[in-house]
């Protein structure tokens, strides 16, 4: 029996459901809970949903359909042991468009499927899947909340999906990028959700701090088993994904294809992703009709496609990159070379180093040279007869292998007790270093995302200068007469001003640029706002000439008005810089020649401005605010 431990969950099952769960609440986590089963005469039926009208609601579109589809391996493994009875239990995750959005958006599932094998059982077995649809992907969450609501489903019915949503919906909001303590029961799920969409990560130049902390999505991915056969294929793969190239990822289970792909995604970390993938792609899903259609010679869509189905070797066969990943045998997640023998030199069960000339594609013998040969000439279609880990690919790679990084992983022997062990050492050595070569690749980027802050003596109540422009020539110009750096020249081969320049052209720079540079701006406007409150007036104004003393009166006044408008809000920290700004204009007005002094006060708003009462005023805009000046 091959079952996923489940999490003590005491009490759960015993609680009354006193009163419903808040479904605004709800949905900050999650849109449906769901029991999925798969009927022999009617196929995928959707058993259970809480709340029960999520997937059927008018404008979903299918959802119902849709998800019941992706929920399932298309067939039951015959991997299986042959046992009179047994249960195999997996999980594995999806991600499928919404059809009740208005734009583009898309839902992720996280599934705990069971597939029991029972000779007395009409086709000898049966399946259900427990599944949790959220717009969310917060992996790491959801495969913890799995692992109690999957067994709790099969122990105590349906019923477990409406209690766990009571707690799930008694949750504080998410804190995207922190980490935060969920309770559930009697248990409590610890977990550091990745950043929010929106958030750009740390600037380019910076190395993260803590690698361990994540900076982009499915950090919780387990880089080193998805890929253990194809390590030396990383930095290849790496650079599919900074490029936003097509891939399609073909595995023998939905678990092992859905955690290759979020792998994958997880290998760009901190750049933003923004190709469409799809964890666990199926011929049900909407978008296949679309690129089954695509006509000899067509260029393949970005995208990222995660399948065990090899009917898609034919139909998408203008996939430039597939890349297969996994063994055929679900009780063994090791790949072993020929003879029987360990990766490793661990002996007895002991972990030790993983051997280079193990993992080397390119040693040359006889035997290999004729099995690459007539690999590549088979190409992707030779896993219609067996399965095997593999790249093929058209794409010639700049980055080359780390065979430091490599040298530094463990191999757990042939001791599956410490395998989980190593490879949470493995993922972090892994993950440390993409971390540090995308942050490396971004780097160059850093001039034209770089916050300034007034110099010293200098008055803050002007406008920021413009951040420096961008021009993808001169760029690349710059780049090429300055090089790559110490960290890229030693990992990167002649041509690397190619893959700057496929980035620049890819689908992935303009939005990651773009979303930098709002924050660079953002954080700009910040620290000269934070200037504005630090700087002593009387002072700055002590050095200013007649003329340049008027000009400053009225920037503070600009600035005052614009804090008003914010002040509005009940923001605190707005009325804090409302009133050092009013402070400020009394001071500025007051170092001005007399009949200047007349002339402003002669505008009535301005006078009110000038005279601190706790009154409704009207800004030279138009906009009524209320402030205690």
């Amino acid at each position: 029996m091959n079952r996923i431990p489940s999490v003590s969950l005491r009490g759960v099952a015993d609680e009354d459901a006193a009163a419903p769960p808040d479904p605004a609440a709800l949905a900050r986590w999650a849109r449906a809970f769901c029991v999925i089963r798969f009927d022999l005469e009617r196929g995928q039926l959707v058993e259970a949903c809480f709340p029960p009208d999520a997937l059927t609601a008018p404008g979903g579109g299918g959802l119902d359909r849709l998800v019941a589809f992706s929920s399932f391996p298309d067939s039951m493994s015959h991997h299986l042991p042959r046992h009179r009875s047994s249960v195999h239990d997996s999980l594995f995750s999806f991600r499928v468009p919404d059809p009740s959005s208005p734009r583009r958006a898309f839902l992720y599932g996280f599934v705990f499927n069971r597939q029991r094998q029972d000779e007395r059982l009409p086709r000898g077995g049966e399946q259900k899947s427990v599944v949790i649809l959220s717009h969310a992907p917060y992996s790491s969450l959801f495969r913890l909340l799995l692992q109690i609501l999957g067994p709790l489903c099969f122990d105590v019915g349906p019923s477990a999906l409406a209690m766990v949503a009571t707690h799930v919906a008694a949750w504080p909001a998410p804190a995207p990028g922190r980490p935060m303590e969920l309770p559930i029961g009697t248990a409590a799920l610890r977990v550091h959700l990745p950043p929010a969409a929106d958030d750009p990560g740390p600037p380019p130049a910076l190395l993260p701090a803590n690698p361990s902390v994540p900076y982009g999505l499915f950090h919780d991915a387990d880089l080193f088993a998805a890929f253990r056969g194809l390590l030396l294929h990383l930095w290849t793969l790496w650079e599919l994904m900074v490029v936003g190239e097509p891939v399609l990822v073909v595995a023998p289970s939905p678990a092992q294809c859905s955690e290759a792909v979020a792998g994958l995604v997880s290998l760009v970390a901190p750049l933003l992703y923004s190709v469409d993938f799809r964890p666990y792609f199926t011929i049900h899903d909407p978008d296949f009709a679309r690129l089954n259609a695509l006509a000899e010679g067509e260029v393949f869509p970005p995208m990222v496609l995660g399948v065990t189905n090899l009917f898609f070797l034919k139909s998408l066969k203008s996939i430039p990159n597939v890349v297969s990943v996994g063994s055929p045998n679900p009780n063994s997640t090791r790949v072993l070379p020929v003879g029987g023998q360990s990766l490793g030199n661990g002996t007895n069960g002991t972990p030790g180093k993983l051997k280079l000339d193990k993992l080397a594609i390119n040693k040359f013998s006889p035997t290999s040279l004729l099995n690459s040969i007539k690999l590549r000439r088979e190409g992707p279609l030779s896993l219609m007869t067996e399965h095997k880990e593999a790249l093929w690919s058209t794409y010639a790679p700049t980055t080359k292998p780390d065979t430091s990084v490599l040298n530094r992983l463990i191999d757990a022997g042939v001791s599956p007790r410490i395998e989980e062990s190593m490879s949470v050492v493995n993922n972090e050595i892994l993950r440390r270093h993409f971390l540090e070569l995308t942050t490396n690749f971004l780097a160059p980027f850093g001039p034209y995302l770089r916050t300034t802050t007034p110099s010293e003596g200098t008055s803050p109540f002007v406008d920021p200068p413009l951040l420096p422009p961008f021009h993808a020539d001169e760029f690349v110009n710059g780049l090429a007469a300055r090089g790559p750096g110490k960290f890229l020249s030693k990992r990167m081969r002649s041509n690397w001003l190619d893959l700057y320049r496929r980035f620049l052209e890819g689908p992935n720079f303009m939005p990651w640029f773009r979303q930098r540079r709002a924050a660079a701006e953002q954080e700009q406007q910040r620290l000269w706002r934070l200037a504005r409150m630090n700087v002593d007036i009387e002072r700055l104004m002590s050095k200013m000439s007649e003329l340049e003393r008027i000009d400053s009166f009225n920037a503070v006044e600009r600035y005052l008005l614009r804090e008003m408008e914010n002040s509005g809000k009940g923001s605190a920290d707005s009325i804090a810089a409302c009133q050092k700004l009013k402070e400020d204009l009394q001071v500025a007005f007051s170092v001005l020649p007399k009949d200047m002094q007349q002339l402003l006060l002669s505008n009535p708003k301005r006078a009110v401005l000038l005279q601190g009462n706790h009154e409704k005023i009207t800004g030279l805009n138009g906009t009524v605010t209320q402030t205690s000046l």
